[in-house]
This record gives structure tokens, C-alpha cells and sequence, in this order.
């Protein structure tokens, strides 16, 4: 089975007004793209990374628990609402999130949440990850605003974003994930096809709890397990990472992350599944965000830089190689401290910050706890099998 992270839509450079919205399932992005599993739309030198996720559904698990954050309306209401009441109680509370790829020459849009009235969002880790500018236009007041990450963890696929000098802005009703039963109605709106506008609803149904799916980045060849996620057969599409799945109250329960369209019913017919994290989770993680708690997978403020591009699925294995090859060097940016060091493209990184290191995995978690202006060592061997060493003051990088 292949599963996809819900993709950030690359952006039309004329995104619709607020007043312009062509109906349910939202406008599609026109120009030359062609289409991913799960609904992916990407052009063809894709500017983000797409994750094939093989899922193991484990059914015996429940939703994540934890205490629920106060965002929004408190009050747990019991009043079955309408698709189109739960849009209209939701949209407001909703943000296009639009990320500038720099180091990639691209751009990207994704959803995300309203936490505060002063502007703390949640979204997908993975809308935001290699952004190095990020704008996020409020559904509720129609302003756009420039974002800050605050916190991410890559992980669990969850970052909490902070909008510049925002106030008074539409907060989001959140539920609990720890009710949700197989079965339930929901809902998911989000900004389908990445074009803004008026957000998109899509009703579906949960179809499992507790699922477990283990992504492996096609791109870089790292891998992510995200546990405890709620499997519904919503119908996903590009620039809907990020958006939250209601239940029939118009309650949060769920941020969407990933979806496949392969998935095999015992009658033969296949069906869209999509998976989102529980809400307790996602909040018990903004929540460690917000109090600058860091961890071995949560990540507060900016993102430090190396500046080295990796070949995806590549190690080691040049003259004078170790008995644990390193990651090969696919690029390095002008002006970035790898290539202030030397480092070249053909190079091979063989430890970072005292670690060795054999994979991109292992040199992302080497970086991890480390801030802009940080040193760190670096070991690599040239193409003619000389071993380097220097430290390294690192800068700020793009986020997630």
C-alpha cells in the first residue's frame, strides 16, 4: 500500500480572492503538474518531498490521550451540526500557510490552525520544513501576515508557527481525540490545491484508531513512524497538509497528514484513506512548544544550517573509506559554512559533531540540538580519499 504526507500545492502565482471560490473540493493548480498517489499534485521536478508510507494497522491501539489546551470555545457542545455548519464555524479559525523554498528555488502551500488570538498556528511540519520565508494569510480577516517557526517536531509531523503583530483573530473549537470511535462522521477542510480562497470541506468517515505507518522519504531516504493516527476514507488533495478533521460538533480531532488511494476493501474495490494525528497528541506537543521545552524529536526556534545537499539513498565508498561508509555530498550552497569549510560535491561526510554517520537521517539528528551560531565539527573525506577535519559555526537555516 502507498501512502503520501498530504503535499504543501505549489502555488499559482494569482491566488483567488476571498470573495472567489469554485465549490466543494476546491479549484484545482493549473500548469504543467502531473499527479502523485493519495491526490498529490506537484510539478516535475517536485520542489518538496513525498514520503511512501507502507501503513501497519494495528486496530488494538487507541487514539493518543493527554490533556486537551484550551483554544477557542471551551465548552464541549453536543449539538450535531451540518457539513455546512461545521464550515461556517471552522473557516474562520483557519490560515493559508505559504512557504518560500529558497534553497530549493520553490514554493509551496499548506494549511493550518488557529491556536491564539494573537496568532500561534498549527500545522504540519512538513508544510513548513525547508522554508526560509513563510507568509500565512488569516481565513477569518483576510490579512496576511509573516510567520516565525516557534517549534517542530519532525517526528510526529507537527510545527507551531507565530504570526507578526497579529491580534484579535477567529480561535478554533478543539475536541478530544480519545472519544473518537470507528464509525464517526467527520469532516476536513483545508486549502485544497493550494490556491486560497474560501477553504474546502470534505465529509468522510473514521474507518480506524491507533494506526501506525512508517513513511520513508523517496527524496533523502529518511524514514518517520507515526503512531496513534486516526485512518478516515477522506478524499485529500494538494495544499490540504496541515488541516484539521472535525467531528460532527465541529470539534478538532484530528490534523491531517498523509493519505493513500490504493487502499484494497475485502470486496476487491479500492478506496482513499487519509491519516491524521490525534488532536491530544498535536496539542500535547504545541503545548511542550510553546514552553520551550526541547527533546530528542521537539526542536525550538530556528533551524541550524550546514548547507550540504545529500544523495538520496547514496553512502560511502570512496578511497581510503571507513568500514562504516559515510553520506556522499550532492551539492553544497554558495556562501553556507560546508562550503566556507571546503566541503565539495563527490565529498563524503563521515561524522558530524562527534557521531559517524552512514545515512541523511544520521546527519539531520546529528544537527538536531543545535542552534544559528552553534559549533559543530565536521570529518569528511574528499574524492581522492584525504580526511578532513574542521568546526564549523553554523547559521540559520530553513525550518523543519
Amino acid at each position: 500500500m502507498s501512502v503520501i504526507h498530504d503535499q504543501p500545492a505549489p502555488v499559482d502565482p494569482t491566488p483567488q480572492p476571498y470573495s472567489s471560490w469554485t465549490g466543494p473540493g476546491g479549484p484545482s493548480v493549473p500548469g504543467n503538474t502531473e499527479e502523485g498517489p493519495g491526490g498529490e499534485s506537484r510539478q516535475p521536478s517536485p520542489r518538496r518531498r513525498v514520503l511512501a508510507i507502507t501503513a501497519s494497522l494495528s486496530l488494538a491501539a487507541a487514539a493518543a490521550g493527554g490533556i486537551i489546551w484550551a483554544a477557542g470555545s471551551t465548552a464541549q457542545s453536543t449539538t450535531t451540526l451540518t457539513t455546512t455548519q461545521i464550515t461556517a464555524k471552522t473557516d474562520p479559525a483557519l490560515v493559508d500557510v505559504v512557504s518560500t523554498l529558497g534553497y530549493q528555488d520553490g514554493t509551496a502551500a499548506g494549511t493550518g490552525l488557529v491556536l491564539t488570538s494573537t496568532g500561534e498556528v498549527l500545522t504540519s511540519n512538513h508544510v513548513i520544513e525547508g522554508a526560509t520565508s513563510i507568509k500565512v494569510t488569516d481565513v477569518g480577516n483576510g490579512r496576511t501576515y509573516r510567520a516565525v517557526v516557534v517549534g517542530y517536531d519532525r517526528k510526529d509531523d507537527i510545527a507551531v508557527l507565530q504570526l507578526q503583530h497579529a491580534s484579535g483573530l477567529k480561535t478554533a473549537t478543539l475536541g478530544t481525540s480519545s472519544t473518537v470511535k470507528t464509525g464517526d462522521k467527520v469532516v476536513g477542510i483545508g486549502n485544497a490545491g493550494g490556491r486560497g480562497g474560501r477553504p474546502s470541506a470534505a465529509a468522510s468517515t473514521v474507518t480506524a484508531l491507533g494506526q501506525s505507518i512508517t513513511a520513508s522519504d523517496e527524496v533523502s531516504g529518511t524514514t518517520e513512524q507515526l503512531t496513534g493516527v486516526i485512518r478516515t476514507n477522506a478524499n485529500i488533495k494538494a495544499g490540504d497538509s496541515g488541516r484539521p478533521l472535525l467531528n460532527s460538533h465541529g470539534q478538532v480531532i484530528g490534523i491531517d497528514t498523509a493519505a493513500s488511494s490504493d487502499y484494497q476493501l475485502q470486496s476487491g474495490r479500492t478506496q482513499t484513506q487519509s491519516f491524521a494525528i490525534a488532536i491530544n497528541k498535536a496539542v500535547s506537543i504545541a503545548r511542550q512548544i510553546e514552553t520551550g521545552r526541547s527533546s530528542a524529536t521537539v526542536h525550538i526556534g530556528a533551524t541550524a544550517f550546514l548547507g550540504v545537499e545529500l544523495s538520496p539513498g547514496s553512502q560511502g565508498g570512496l578511497p581510503g573509506s571507513q568500514a562504516s561508509p559515510g553520506v556522499i555530498i550532492a551539492g553544497v550552497t554558495s556562501g553556507s559554512p560546508a562550503a566556507r569549510a571546503g566541503l565539495q560535491s563527490g565529498d563524503e561526510i563521515v561524522s558530524v559533531g562527534g557521531h559517524k554517520v552512514a545515512s541523511s537521517t544520521g546527519i539531520q539528528s546529528a544537527l538536531e540540538g543545535y542552534h544559528p551560531g552553534g559549533k559543530i565539527s565536521i570529518s569528511w573525506l574528499d574524492q581522492a580519499g584525504q580526511t578532513h577535519t574542521a568546526t564549523l559555526a553554523l547559521a540559520a537555516g530553513p525550518a523543519g
